[in-house]
């Protein structure tokens, strides 16, 4: 499996997924299979298997019973967002904006993750930050992947989604190593009231 140094990591695997749902003639209500085998069957690394399966997720395009598996949902693209993408994407304020409003979301992802995030997300967060292989904008999809999962609230979830998809083309929205490693700190240490505190700090736009 290939992906072009421009791709995001899990975006390849998504592809890759995307792939195997079509040759396998896979319809609305057919199970995919677990992570461990679509890694094996792929050839591709578990966590970025977990990265595309999260972002899926996200959209809509599957969903996860507990104790059951992974299961593809109803879906029908919408070719609107293409074009509110082309309007979103006018003029220089409106792409600021665009990223203004992409930051707060986030933050209100982080307070309401935070009542979700166990030891072992915690410990996710620490690894995505600390993949090499990953470049800054990569991890931050990941790890705001992971939160807006942790909020448990699909529409959120979804406009975040939609946000990072739009705001990818003109311009990355990451933070300092040093900024997710303190978030991870605040979870670890139970100090809900100053995630908003720590958003305060200016992003680097690249």
């Amino acid at each position: 499996m290939s992906t072009s140094p421009q791709q995001k990591v899990y975006q390849g695997v998504l592809h890759e997924i995307r792939k195997y749902i079509d040759s396998h003639e896979l319809k609305p209500g057919d199970k995919l299979p677990s992570e461990r085998e679509l890694s094996e069957k792929l050839q591709a690394g578990r966590s970025s298997v977990r990265e595309a399966l999260r972002a899926m997720e996200l959209l809509g395009l599957i969903e996860t019973r507990h104790g059951e598996g992974t299961f593809l949902s109803p879906y029908r693209p919408y070719h609107s967002v293409e074009v509110l993408s082309s309007f979103v994407l006018q003029g220089a304020k409106t792409k600021n904006d665009l990223l203004f409003a992409k930051k707060i979301i986030e933050k209100e992802a982080a307070r309401i993750a935070y009542d979700h995030i166990s030891d072992d997300d915690i410990e996710e967060l620490r690894e995505i930050i600390h993949d090499s292989t990953l470049n800054s904008n990569e991890k931050h999809v990941a790890f705001f992947q992971l939160l807006f999962y942790k909020t448990e609230n699909l529409l959120l979830a979804r406009v975040w989604q939609l946000m990072d998809e739009f705001s990818y083309s003109i311009s990355s929205l990451s933070y300092d190593q040093s900024f997710y490693l303190e978030l991870i700190n605040l979870f670890r240490s139970k100090s809900y009231g100053k995630i908003e505190e720590l958003f305060y700090t200016p992003p680097a736009n690249k």
